[in-house]
């Protein structure tokens, strides 16, 4: 059965926690829709990104006000790590942990010992966050709502994660990263992108038969019903980028995993339509034979869908597949009316044929998705708005003025319902 729902990251609603959460299913039921998904719900970095978070699993406990603490037997493989890491960085301003003390930095089991009687206010403020948001899933369901998370597939060097497991990731003896990740050069960013992140040491990883990414993987679903893996082409190949370079351009892909860890993501996982595979921006074929191989849903955006060589885009609307997920747009993109504001001649009058319009409006790319053959569409909340580029969620290589978006209640009341063609 086709389904369709609304992109609407939590920090959007009117209070930006999870207050109005249950206020805004009621919303996604009212128009017809059974699907919100959500950017990741880590803690931020200081740049309010939740992609470069200090955690790949903990909860942004700033999230939820409620005072009933949640049980968390189930995360016990990182819930430790976590509340040493953000009890000691808070304890020294907030620095990396590469400049803490080194027994702190290099986890010495006296110093460990000594912290382990600090952490249980971080502790409780997780068990605060499962309660909170294991409450808001069950509001959904009940009300047929399935909720969509995101998992980054990097991590920050300054994080928990790499603090705890530094052998799963290429770093230099002192702990500063070998390489950081992003991506070359294409339609985003003339420069590629330097995201910062660190990359793996796949062969650890396979060591330990792929144990932490099976762990994080059942961690989110137990949080969500669905997760997406952006940047998945990173299981086939990541994008190397030395570490005093500025800019992406001059990186070189190195190998993943690829079979080996979709393997036991999914002997994790156990169903493949749980898991999102975000395969946009330059896709070798490689890459989507991997996710095929697997019966994993890939992603088609409109705004990538007008140009080039339409026959061979799979994002041109009569080219969408049943195996993926249609967006007019991502949290990475301009909303579609501003991305309209922008567009050449051409891919203009591709549209304009394809709707049988001259004037054409945010709507009519709303509804060549809702059109489409995809199993699944997600329309961002600020294309259903008819928002322009000021309510755009990031711009990607940007650090500042991100993340910032938020909606009133009143806005909502002009939204139509998300009919699937």
């Amino acid at each position: 059965m086709r389904a369709s729902g609304v992109l609407c990251h939590i920090t959007s609603l009117p209070n930006g926690d999870l207050r109005d959460a249950e206020r805004f299913i009621d919303f996604v039921t009212t128009i017809g829709a059974n699907v919100w998904q959500l950017l990741p719900i880590t803690p931020p970095d200081e740049h309010s990104s939740p992609y470069a978070s200090p955690s790949a699993f903990a909860g942004w406990s700033a999230l939820c006000s409620t005072d009933e603490e949640g049980s968390i037997e189930d995360d016990s493989y990182w819930l430790e790590d976590w509340a040493l890491f953000s009890t000691i960085r808070a304890a020294h301003e907030n620095r990396p942990w590469t400049e803490w003390p080194i027994e702190l930095r290099d986890r010495h089991p006296d110093a460990m010992a000594e912290w382990r009687e600090k952490i249980g206010p971080e502790i409780s403020n997780q068990m605060r966050f499962q309660s909170g948001w294991l409450e808001l899933r069950n509001y959904a369901n009940e009300r047929g709502v399935s909720l969509i998370g995101d998992i980054p597939i990097f991590v920050a060097h300054d994080s928990a994660d790499v603090w705890a497991h530094p052998h799963l990731f290429q770093l230099e003896q002192d702990g500063q990263p070998s390489y950081v990740a992003g991506v070359p050069p294409d339609y985003f960013s003339e420069d590629g992108q330097r995201w910062g992140t660190v990359l793996y040491r796949w062969d650890e990883h396979h060591a330990e038969d792929y144990k932490w990414w099976r762990e994080r993987m059942a961690r989110m679903l137990r949080l969500f019903d669905t997760v997406r893996i952006d940047h998945f082409r990173g299981f086939h190949s990541a994008w190397a980028i030395p570490v005093e370079d500025e800019n992406a351009r001059n990186g070189f892909w190195q190998e993943g995993p690829g079979d080996k860890i979709l393997k036991q993501i999914i002997d994790e996982v156990g169903d493949t339509s749980k898991i999102i595979a975000e395969d946009l921006g330059i896709i070798p074929s490689e890459v989507i034979e991997l996710r095929k191989r697997y019966q994993l849903d890939g992603m088609a955006v409109l705004q990538f869908g007008f140009d080039g060589n339409l026959s061979a885009n799979p994002h041109y609307p009569p080219n969408i597949k049943e195996d993926l997920i249609v967006y007019t747009g991502t949290h990475d993109n301009d909303t579609t009316k501003g991305w309209l504001n922008s567009l050449n001649e051409e891919s203009l009058s591709i549209i304009q044929e394809l709707v049988n319009s001259k004037n054409i409006v945010v709507n009519d790319i709303i509804q060549l998705a809702l059109n489409s053959n995809a199993e699944m569409v997600v329309i961002p909340l600020q294309d259903m708005l008819n928002l322009g580029s000021n309510t755009r969620m990031n711009t990607p290589g940007v650090a500042e003025g991100n993340w910032r978006w938020v909606f009133e209640w009143e806005d909502l009341s002009s939204i139509p319902s998300l009919s699937l063609g």
